[in-house]
């Protein structure tokens, strides 16, 4: 069998809620927004953290219920992101309990699903091409 058709293989058989890429954002997530419980709020931190932590932990989720959906993951990345950036735009950058978490959570979010777009998108062209599977 050529290697392309066992990769082909391997992408399209990704199965739900198995991704570990979508299960540790949907962690990040839930521990950013959960944090503004143990970390001293600064600036707009508690609703940025809540907010940004939430749409992780539910775009998490959407990717875990329906793998190789590029876009979310993108939207996922762009959350992810956001939440790295929140010490910045929140004003509360000189912070350190707050901003390490959202930069620690934000970052791991942000690299985990630039890991899963790749397969996503390979995963999306698989079902482009077959859609009997």
């Amino acid at each position: 069998m050529p290697r392309d058709a066992v990769h082909i293989t391997e992408v399209g058989s990704m199965k739900k809620w198995t991704r570990w890429q979508d299960w540790v954002t949907v962690v990040a997530g839930l521990y950013a927004a959960l944090s503004v419980i143990w970390t001293m709020a600064a600036g707009s931190s508690a609703a940025l953290m809540v907010v940004f932590g939430a749409l992780l932990i539910v775009s998490g989720v959407i990717n875990l219920a329906m793998p190789g959906t590029p876009v979310m993951e993108w939207v996922q990345a762009a959350f992810g992101a956001l939440l790295f950036l929140s010490p910045w735009l929140g004003s509360y950058s000189t912070q350190a309990g707050v901003a390490w978490t959202s930069w620690i959570t934000g970052l791991v979010a942000l690299v985990v699903t630039a890991m899963a777009i790749k397969p996503s998108t390979e995963e999306h062209r698989h079902h482009m091409v077959s859609p009997s599977h």
